[in-house]
């Protein structure tokens, strides 16, 4: 088998330093000498390990003695063929220390990733996975950690949430863990775009869940996952440089011709093969893994697709992907009015720049308000509070208000989401139907109890429509895209700055006319298998993604709807569909994601719902939560009595995430919920730093040979002292 290259120079065996020396820095200076001073007299200076004092990254392992993080890099290659992505990650673990380490990394995916191939790489050995069911790819992984074996163990811990376990890393050593998956690209008024999430953002993880299932009046199964699974320390900018450098080849097959190829959130450079595709990679060649990546492009004008239909063979028959958008010069429905629930997140993440991307957010949508028009404001963070009693009207009294009241917002405490959402999902007039009933919900989505808030919108939406924007640069995509679905409304991201007015207007222009409703998918064959079988209403310039699954392509596809009050219609021939690559992937990761969400919302029970996924996932070779992917040699490397260490690799905090509204002074890990709920009125609660990384102090140059010098004179007079003693 041949060995797949690494595109990247392995990182140079160097400290990662801090940035700023810390207080007392100085005083530490003089006590280090008479420490080791009195260490020496009374009973000897103990062997240093490797990397103490060094300026290097230590971590508690589990032993509890601190050990030395392996260094990671990674590597994303990503080939773009038309309506679909496919793209390899390459994280090389490289253990600097003279232990054998076992290292496990968070790291995040796309929330539609479909995970289905993992390899690990030791010296000329190259492992490939299997795909089994989660205890026992864990089982094991376990045991040929205890074999001193080298082996990997990829485990998704949410939809966009996954682990690497490495055990068994020889000293000096340098592994390789590479991961594959299959994503949809995503597109919206003829804009398509592509997102690499790069890291995996602190979560807050609020108290006990309140909201019980529909189907079984019990809490929803795993509301609020076991948060050591998937804890890992975080850097504070302000003390470290970023660590886990990325760097990214994207080869941009779109199948059309192109016009614009940009990136908002990182520099790129673009190189053009044909007037159908480019490559791209970062005009730095690497980069922190500090934000997500997001690459967005347009056809050439006039040659954007108004739908396309594509197809694969998989075992059994055939798959297909419908892309269909409605058209853009359609009549307009009549100007309804509507009523709006702004609710925006206030919380210790949101603090920097994610507070003011948020704030400018809200303010456009109430700029955008008409006459006729209601609306009410909600902010949160581990309380909530809402402006209004109930529904206002849209009025130069009303508006003035709402707009002092988010002005003078500000990021603190922790992100409690669940009774803001059920707040503006209250409905109190439900048989009002004249009116549309939206809610604009802004926040980063970084909270652990997805679930709840899953089976909150499917129990106690009603007429409402859920528009989830997510804010900064590392929003929870699993989250916003997910209650978006559940809310019959759409996802929009607002990642910088620069991107406030252009995306806000776009999404506030789609809520003032929706295009297409009451829609349908109809196939004139007989056992097609689509999803999701219930299809949302469409908005101005949002196309359907309908993936499927038949005996054969063959036949017609029919989409019908009403587009202002009038019937419309499309008709699609499945015999005229193109060539395209991992839709079968697609179908099966969308299929376990109906499952999902059947089993939250009572549609299916929970056993016929796992028995659903792991079916999907076995047989398409898919990482779920009930599958994991685990690659073991054959052979022990360790040596019998060596021990093994373990460590959690650290992550960068989001780029614009304020540190000190999240953990106040030091380092820490996710947030671990408050002791009890606050009331509105009182100050924010400084939240406790769970498990703190232990991190060496550093200094200048000169300060650090002043130290070691007068460490060596300590030494010297400790030793003298011990042998006149001995004497």
């Amino acid at each position: 088998m041949e060995l797949p290259v690494l595109p990247f120079p392995l990182p140079p065996h160097h400290p990662i330093p801090l940035v700023r020396p810390a207080p007392g820095l100085t005083r530490n200076l003089l006590l280090g000498p008479l420490i080791a001073l009195l260490l020496a007299i009374v009973g000897g200076i103990a062997p240093a390990r490797a990397g103490d004092g060094s300026g290097t990254l230590l971590l508690r392992s589990e032993g509890g003695a601190p050990v030395e993080a392996p260094r990671l890099k990674a590597d994303a290659a990503i080939t773009v063929s038309g309506p679909t992505a496919r793209a390899t990650i390459t994280q090389a673990f490289r253990n600097i220390t003279a232990e054998w380490v076992e290292g496990t990394y968070l790291f995040p995916l796309p929330e539609d990733a479909a995970v289905d191939t993992m390899k690990l790489v030791v010296g000329d050995r190259v492992i490939v996975a299997e795909i089994r069911e989660r205890e026992a790819a864990r089982r094991a992984y376990e045991a040929a950690k205890a074999e001193g074996k080298a082996a990997a163990l990829t485990e998704q811990q949410r939809p966009n949430l996954f682990t690497n376990a490495v055990a068994n890393i020889g000293p000096g050593e340098t592994v390789l863990v590479q991961i594959e998956y299959q994503q949809p690209v995503r597109s919206s008024a003829g804009t398509y775009a592509l997102r690499l999430p790069t890291v995996a953002a602190p979560r807050y993880n609020p108290a006990p869940p309140s909201v019980r299932s529909v189907a079984e009046g019990v809490p929803a199964a795993n509301p609020v996952p076991d948060r050591d699974k998937i804890a890992a320390p975080v850097l504070d900018p302000a003390r470290h440089t970023p660590i886990n450098p990325l760097t990214l080849t994207i080869d941009l097959k779109a199948g059309f011709p192109l016009g614009s190829v940009r990136s908002a959130t990182h520099a790129i450079r673009v190189e053009e093969l044909s007037e159908a595709e480019r490559r791209i990679t970062l005009v730095d060649g690497a980069t922190a893994a500090d934000r997500d990546f997001e690459l967005t492009w347009t056809a050439a004008p006039g040659e954007a697709p108004a739908l396309g239909l594509f197809r694969e063979q998989v075992a059994g028959g055939e798959a297909v992907l419908a892309v269909v958008t409605p058209p853009a010069a359609a009549s307009p429905a009549a100007s309804v009015p509507r009523d709006v629930v702004f609710v925006i997140d206030n919380s210790g993440s949101m603090g920097g720049a994610s507070m003011r991307q948020a704030k400018a957010s809200l303010l456009i949508g109430l700029d955008r308000l008409r006459a006729g028009d209601r609306f009410n404001v909600i902010r949160f963070d581990d309380s909530f509070d809402t402006l209004f009693p109930d529904l206002v009207p849209a009025d130069e009294i009303h508006l003035d208000r709402a707009k002092r009241f988010v002005a003078g917002l500000e990021a603190s405490g922790g992100t409690e989401m669940l009774a803001p959402l059920r707040a503006a999902l209250r409905d109190t007039a439900p048989g009002e139907t004249g009116r549309l009933r939206q809610v604009v919900f802004l926040t980063d989505g970084a909270i652990g109890n997805e679930a709840q808030i899953f089976s909150a919108i499917a129990a106690e939406r009603g007429r409402s429509r859920l528009f989830m924007v997510g804010i900064g640069s590392a929003p929870n995509g699993y989250l916003m895209s997910h209650a978006a679905e559940l809310g019959q409304g759409s996802f929009t991201q607002i990642g910088t700055p620069d991107q406030v007015t252009e995306r806000m207007r776009a999404l506030l222009m789609k809520l003032e006319n929706p295009a297409v409703t009451d829609l349908t998918a109809t196939f004139s064959e007989p056992g097609v298998d689509a999803t999701p079988a219930r299809l949302p209403d469409l908005y101005r310039g949002e196309p359907l993604t309908l993936p499927a699954r038949m005996a054969q392509a063959r036949g017609t596809l029919t989409l019908a709807g009403r587009i202002g009050g009038e019937p419309w219609q499309a008709v699609l021939s499945l015999d005229a569909a193109q060539a395209g690559t991992g839709i079968g992937k697609l179908w099966a990761r969308a299929k376990i994601a109906e499952a999902e969400t059947a089993r939250l919302t009572g549609r299916l029970s929970p056993d016929a719902a796992d028995a659903a996924i792991l079916r999907l996932a076995l047989d398409h070779g898919l990482t779920t939560r009930l599958t994991s992917l685990v690659a073991v040699d054959a052979t022990p490397r360790r040596p019998e009595g060596a021990r093994l260490v373990s460590t959690e690799l650290p992550l960068n905090l989001p780029a614009g995430w304020d540190f000190a509204s999240l953990f106040g002074e030091g380092e820490a890990q996710p947030l671990a919920p408050p002791p009890r709920q606050r009331r509105a009125s009182a100050p924010a609660p400084q939240l406790a730093a769970a498990q703190p990384v232990a991190l060496p102090q550093t200094a200048t140059d000169f300060e650090i040979r002043a130290w070691l010098g007068g460490l060596l004179v300590a030494l010297g007079l400790g030793l003298s002292l011990r042998r006149r003693a001995a004497a």
